[in-house]
């Protein structure tokens, strides 16, 4: 995950956090659900993020598997 992805994902995720506790707070229900939806969106992002990397590493497992056999 590079930097600027995790730092967005984070930015969500406590910007929700807040939103949700003003939300709480105040007896605002709107705010709060907006901040519970931010915070999900933060951890889709982070989730999305480590699927590339993990797919990246597959891919690159592979081809280093499969250059082993390539026929000179």
């Amino acid at each position: 995950m590079g930097f600027d992805e995790k730092a967005d994902s984070m930015k969500d995720k406590v910007t929700g956090k807040i939103k949700e506790g003003l939300g709480k707070v105040t007896g605002d229900s709107q705010t709060e659900a907006e901040g519970k939806g931010q915070q999900a969106q933060g951890k889709v992002k982070e989730g999305a993020e480590k699927a590339k990397d993990a797919a990246r590493d597959v891919a690159d497992k592979a081809k280093g598997f499969t250059e082993g056999y390539k026929k000179d």
